[in-house]
C-alpha cells in the first residue's frame, strides 16, 4: 500500500508538471492520435481490397491496434523512464534514486511521463470500442490483455536497457529494441512462419503485446490464457533479476542530481 501511495504521488507530480505546459501537453495528445490514425489507413486501404488476410478481418485489426496501442500508452504515460532508462544508468543518475527510501527500480520508472502516451490511450480505447468486441467478456480480456501488454512493454525494454550497468549507454540498442517490438505488435502472427513466431514470443515478445491478447479477446482459450500469464510472469521476473545484478555493480556518478 505504501508503494502504491507513492506511485500516485509520482503520477499527481507528473501530470501538474504536465499541466504548466497545458497547450504543449495537449498538443502532443492530439498528434499522437492523428499519428496513429494514419498508420492504421494502410490497414483500411488494404482491407478496401481484400476481405481478410488469413482470417483476420478490419475489425480484428482495430482490435490488435486498440490493444498494442493502449498498452504502449499505459506504460509511457506512467512509467516514461522504461525508454530512457538506459541513459539513466549510464550517465550515474541512478545516485538520486538510491538516496532514497523507495523501490529503485519502480521510482525510475514512474519518475518520468511521456505525454503523447495520453494518445496513445485515447486512440487504443476507440480503437477497440470501433472493433464490434464490446462485450462484458470481450471488455474484461481486453483489459487483461492491455496490462499483459504493459508489463511486457516495461519489462522488455528494462532488461534491454540494464544491459547498461555492463555495456554502458546502450541508447541505440534500445531504440532498435524498441522499434522491432512496436512494429511486430502491429501484425498479426498468421502471416510468419513458425520459427518467426516462435521468435515474437520469445526473443521480441511482440506477439504477447498484440496478437496473442487479440486473439484471446476474438475467443477464450486456456492456450493464449497460458501464454499471456507465463510470458508477463517470466520477462517480468527476468527485468527484475537482471536490473538488480546490474546495480550490485553500479558505480555511481561524482554527485548525486535531483531528477527534473
Amino acid at each position: 500500500m505504501k508503494n502504491l501511495k507513492f506511485l500516485f504521488a509520482l503520477w499527481k507530480a507528473n501530470l501538474q508538471a504536465a499541466m504548466e505546459f497545458r497547450s504543449a501537453f495537449l498538443t502532443q495528445v492530439v498528434f499522437m492520435m492523428v499519428n496513429n490514425g494514419a498508420y492504421f489507413v494502410f490497414w483500411v486501404l488494404y482491407f478496401d481490397k481484400f476481405e481478410q488476410v488469413r482470417g483476420w478481418t478490419i475489425n480484428d485489426m482495430m482490435l490488435l491496434f486498440g490493444i498494442a496501442a493502449t498498452a504502449w500508452g499505459f506504460a509511457a504515460y506512467f512509467f516514461g523512464h522504461f525508454a530512457t532508462l538506459g541513459e539513466v544508468i549510464a550517465n550515474g543518475r541512478l545516485d538520486y534514486y538510491l538516496s532514497l527510501p523507495k523501490p529503485v527500480l519502480l521510482h525510475v520508472l514512474a519518475s518520468r511521463s511521456i505525454g503523447s502516451g495520453m494518445g496513445d490511450i485515447l486512440y487504443g480505447i476507440g480503437s477497440f470500442l470501433l472493433s464490434g468486441y464490446l462485450t462484458p467478456a470481450g471488455v474484461l480480456r481486453y483489459l487483461f490483455g492491455v496490462l499483459i501488454g504493459v508489463c511486457i512493454f516495461i519489462s522488455f525494454l528494462t532488461i534491454i536497457q540494464s544491459l547498461s550497468f555492463w555495456l554502458g549507454n546502450t541508447a541505440a540498442l534500445s531504440q532498435v529494441a524498441l522499434s522491432a517490438l512496436l512494429t511486430f505488435s502491429l501484425y498479426p502472427s498468421a502471416l510468419f512462419n513458425s520459427a518467426t513466431k516462435f521468435v515474437l514470443l520469445t526473443v521480441v515478445p511482440a506477439a504477447l503485446v498484440g496478437t496473442v491478447p487479440a486473439e484471446f479477446v476474438r475467443a477464450f482459450t486456456w492456450t493464449s490464457l497460458l501464454q499471456l500469464f507465463a510470458g508477463a510472469l517470466v520477462f517480468l521476473v527476468l527485468a527484475a533479476v537482471i536490473f538488480r545484478a546490474g546495480l550490485r555493480r553500479y558505480e555511481s556518478g561524482s554527485a548525486i542530481q535531483v531528477e527534473v
